[in-house]
């Protein structure tokens, strides 16, 4: 196991022109952010390649096996955003706890090394309509304990996310979930 996987960020130009990326509020005991980026593709392409295609888009750097193929989303009530690692073993990253397909989906818990502390988090991913293309909106809000405080996770988080939401834009729109720009 590899306990920097959610934290080994390269740097990348990860933010688009039509791109909203925030870190809305930080303490001691918490953090909220925000992102949202614009996928010229119909929303129900949009769901399926976020759900249904996790594994395809999601940077392998941010899994414990190290292969981001081994991501699935079960995307019904107390459906799981699991990693298999094999012979019976895997990891419940976050838990469904709400699911409107092409609309909506909360998962709950807490990413990376967030899920060994005295967290609780809630993501959410909203996907609307733009002037034929699809408004993705992923928000993270994580409250709890950590003995050094949350407010350190902060930007790291932040930097992963909007990495991940910059991979679904690319995967979705070229193919390809490589956000580097051929470096």
């Amino acid at each position: 196991m590899r306990p920097d996987y959610i934290f080994s960020v390269l740097a990348l130009g990860i933010l688009a022109n039509n791109a909203l990326a925030e870190v809305t509020d930080v303490a001691a005991n918490g953090f909220s952010l925000t992102h949202e980026v614009t996928i010229a593709a119909a929303r129900a392409d949009v769901w399926v390649a976020a759900v249904d295609h996790v594994g395809q888009w999601w940077d392998d750097a941010h899994t414990i096996a190290g292969s981001a193929a081994a991501l699935s989303i079960d995307a019904v009530p107390l459906g799981c955003f699991c990693e298999d690692l094999g012979d019976r073993g895997g990891v419940v990253h976050m838990t469904i706890t709400f699911a409107n397909a092409n609309v909506i989906l909360r998962l709950t818990g807490g990413l990376g090394p967030m899920g060994l502390m005295g967290v609780s988090g809630n993501m959410t991913w909203e996907f609307f309509d733009a002037d034929g293309a699809t408004r993705v909106r992923f928000s993270y809000v994580v409250g709890g304990y950590s003995p050094d405080g949350l407010d350190n996770f902060a930007a790291p988080v932040d930097v992963v996310i909007g990495e991940a939401l910059q991979r679904l834009k690319s995967h979705v729109e070229t193919g390809s979930a490589d956000i580097t720009n051929g470096d």
